[in-house]
């Protein structure tokens, strides 16, 4: 077997609250579609990247949490949880270093909403693992370990018709008893504590004034507990647990006191029994918190920080809400008050607020995740004073349909999502050498799903999303500029090349439009002055900045300064664009939209000169799925879901006269040799032969008709069954071996499997050289497939995209 390297992952977090977790190991875990994703985030030695993606979920991950370990230790991730929409919870552990769920909770009729897992030590030795999942079904699970031993659902929680939306573990001070809060719509925050091996409601919370949205537990340095809740009535609750002595909880009239005596307040108390002896908390509401302006979906304990002589709990709060900003909030060292010391956030853009918020383990960093799937990272900063922002990996969050490399050369790799952006992505080379990859550029932000895509050159493509449209961009001036400084090549030598001229400066995007219009380099120095606007302007202009960037953008800047400028719209299909292909000179460009029936279902040929239609190229009866052109560009294959075939010429240059693509081979209803829809297709890099993957399980490799001797009747000249529906497929441009031929072929259940096929007479011309299994390479179906165009020392790149919303690149040695 071949050994595989998984260079680079990209993909967004699921949007849904509490799906994103800081672990004291220093590592974020997240959902991301049916996966948990774990992620380095950017340190001073350590560059951002995600690491791997654990797949056991049947369905989209909602929540995820590290188990915390108490008392608080120095001691390694114990592991995670994870809930889903397929009604059940995972408990992730690490077993020799790597994560592997060790069980699976299933009890819930609903989706798992929120999770929350504790590890007490009972022992020296022993240890005993809580686990508390929520779900849509009104219940709340408690699940109990007894060190390595199996989960027994410990009971369930009925709160009728209404739902628990976060739940926060924490163990009463020097006992070992654990203590659960749930957050619930009925605006009341419910107090458990495990009493004779059983949860039991001691106390409500009341106060907030619509759905309680986060709740999160600390102990404090005097050893009372403190709790933090968020609703989406703006406000944030910290509530203080006292403990106080049983002579204290006893109510005297003012008879009864002596002259020495006090008159005080009857305080809100609950008491328990620990073995014989009865323990008495006294709850007290400490502060209302107020500073956001929408919904909150987060709030955070900073993690316990160990200052040598022993673990100190700092009392920041960390909060994030849907108006787009994170609030750090501490109490004033003088007054106790508690005040918001710094905000941070976004501005402007196109996108809706945050849904989680978390600390780092030493506390100097902060990290949102927000409704576009991406992450917000800023770090304190000593010698400026300031919170700055700081580079994070980030990636699409829905089905990604197309991805292409950079003609030529692959020196950037760009993937189109259903999201409705196009993404740019390519390595940044730092100072100490290395080079990482990270999305640089948004070319395309759109109002409709986006479907597929074409290069066209170096700095121009098309895309084609849901509506009848095929739209067009250039690359901007300060893209190139900020391309060769992140990627480290040369601008002067860029911009001398011929498809680096005449670039306008950047794009913006008018207020109520889809398209991006070119802003050129005079135009910036106009949009700086104040325009007074009439009160009907109640949408702003999204205008570019030109930006200079020697690091990666923050998800602000992709999202408003780093747009390409539309320069053509290709009207003439009438359906919803399918399928966009371009020849290797960037001349022409072939496009197809669904069809049901044959009228809709030509091809459409375009000079990418003059934007004038060409020709269109009927055939096929119903959607052509994939265009392919030939190394050469003297020929055009496209496969369709009626089950066919067709092979397109180009016409000699003698030949004027004639239509520049003539049919000269293809498959019917009566001779097809695939049995169910051909999804994909590709050349060999000489061109002699062409493969296509089908819905059947099958991939047939044919010789091109122009180079059989005879009138031979079209066969196959070999076939294989990957053993699932073949959704993907791709040769490498370049000649990998003398002979025969790498093929890459991806499937319906995500796993991506690379052949050597070896023409010849013999059945046993494949050889499987590898098979990328779901926790490698996707969990879901392989969109595209694209190898890189050139070697780097014997070694080729693969890039491909899944449903699963993620784009990964394999490096693989010859």
């Amino acid at each position: 077997m071949t050994a595989i390297e998984t260079c680079y992952i990209s993909t967004g977090c699921n949007r849904t609250p509490h799906c994103a977790d800081w672990g004291l190991n220093g590592f974020i875990c997240f959902g991301s579609c049916r996966s948990v994703t774990i992620y380095q985030p950017e340190e001073e030695t350590k560059s951002a990247k995600i690491l791997q993606t654990h797949v056991h979920h049947k369905d989209r991950v909602n929540c995820v949490t590290w188990i915390k370990k108490l008392p608080v230790s120095e001691s390694k991730a114990v592991g995670l949880v994870s809930g889903s929409v397929d009604n059940t919870a995972i408990v992730w552990k690490y077993i020799d270093g790597k994560l592997k769920p060790v069980a699976t909770l299933k009890n819930h009729t609903g989706p798992v909403n929120g999770v929350a897992a504790m590890c007490l030590q009972t022992s020296t030795v022993g240890m005993t693992t809580y686990v508390a999942t929520s779900s849509a079904d009104s219940t709340v699970n408690i699940w109990k370990q007894e060190n390595e031993g199996d989960f027994q659902l410990l009971q369930t929680h009925k709160f009728g018709t209404g739902f628990v939306l976060d739940l926060s573990f924490t163990v009463i001070p020097n006992t070992k008893v654990p203590m659960l809060a749930c957050g619930c719509d009925d605006q009341k925050i419910h107090i458990f504590i495990e009493q004779n091996e059983k949860f039991v409601r001691i106390m409500s919370l009341q106060g907030h004034e619509d759905w309680i949205r986060a709740i999160d537990f600390t102990i404090d340095d005097t050893g009372d507990i403190v709790l933090a809740s968020a609703a989406q009535d703006f406000f944030i609750r910290i509530w203080r647990f006292s403990r106080r002595s049983v002579e204290d909880n006893i109510v005297k009239t003012v008879k009864e006191l002596s002259l020495d005596e006090e008159i005080k307040m009857r305080e809100n108390t609950f008491q328990f029994k620990i073995g014989e002896e009865t323990v008495v908390y006294a709850v007290s509401l400490e502060s209302v918190l107020s500073g956001h302006e929408n919904w909150i979906y987060s709030v955070k304990w900073q993690p316990p920080v160990n200052t040598g002589s022993g673990w100190h709990q700092p009392m920041h709060l960390l909060s994030a809400s849907m108006d787009k900003t994170m609030i750090l909030w501490k109490p004033d060292k003088e007054s106790g008050v508690w005040v918001e010391e710094v905000r941070v956030g976004e501005v402007g853009g196109n996108t809706l607020g945050f849904y989680g918020g978390m600390f780092s383990p030493d506390g100097r960093s902060i990290m949102a995740h927000g409704y576009q799937g991406a992450f917000h990272h800023w770090s304190f900063t000593k010698s400026k004073g300031t919170w700055e922002p700081q580079v994070t990996a980030s990636g699409h969050f829905d089905v990604v349909c197309d991805v292409e490399w950079d003609k030529g050369s692959g020196q950037y790799l760009v993937s189109l999502s259903v999201d409705q952006t196009t993404r740019l992505h390519a390595p940044w080379k730092q100072s100490n050498g290395q080079a990482n990859w990270y999305e640089i550029a948004r070319p395309q932000v759109h109002g409709y799903d986006l479907q597929c895509l074409a290069l066209i050159n170096r700095y121009k493509f098309a895309s084609g999303a849901d509506e009848k449209v095929i739209r067009s961009f250039d690359a901007p001036k300060n893209f190139i500029e900020n391309f060769c400084s992140i990627c480290g090549f040369s601008l002067e030598a860029e911009l001398k090349k011929e498809e680096a001229q005449n670039r306008p400066a950047g794009a913006s995007v008018p207020a109520l439009g889809l398209s991006n219009k070119a802003v050129y380099s005079g135009e910036v120095e106009k949009i700086d002055r104040k325009i007074e606007q009439h009160p009907n302007d109640q949408y702003p202009e999204v205008y570019f900045t030109p930006v200079s960037l020697q690091s990666p953008p923050t998800e602000e800047h992709l999202l408003q300064n780093t747009l390409w400028p539309e320069t053509q719209k290709l009207y003439g299909h009438g359906y919803e664009i399918f399928a966009l292909a371009c020849d290797t000179k960037g001349k022409i460009l072939a496009s197809s939209c669904k069809a049901s029936k044959v009228d809709f279902a030509g091809v459409i040929l375009w000079d990418t000169t003059t934007w004038n239609q060409i020709c269109m190229l009927e055939g096929h009866t119903l959607t052509v799925t994939q265009m392919a052109f030939s190394h050469n560009g003297n020929y055009l294959l496209t496969v369709s879901r009626d089950r066919t075939w067709m092979l397109y010429r180009k016409r000699n240059e003698n030949s004027q006269n004639e239509p520049l693509f003539t049919r000269i081979s293809g498959t019917n209803k009566s001779n097809t040799a695939h049995t169910r829809i051909i999804w994909a297709c590709a050349w060999s890099h000489d061109d002699k032969y062409f493969l296509t993957a089908s819905r059947d399980k099958k991939v047939m490799v044919w010789l091109r008709p122009d180079l059989s001797s005879g009138d031979i009747p079209l066969k196959p000249q070999s076939v294989i069954d990957v053993g699932d529906a073949a959704t993907a497929i791709h040769l490498p441009p370049i000649a990998c071996y003398t002979d025969k031929y790498l093929v890459a072929v991806g499937v319906e259940s995500g796993e991506i499997l690379l052949y050597t096929w070896k023409p010849s007479d013999n059945q046993d011309d494949w050889t499987l050289i590898t098979k990328l299994d779901q926790q490698l390479s996707h969990h879901l179906t392989v969109k595209k497939l694209r190898f890189k165009p050139v070697l780097d020392n014997k070694t080729i790149q693969l890039a491909s995209c899944s449903a699963d919303h993620s784009v990964k690149i394999f490096k693989m040695c010859l």
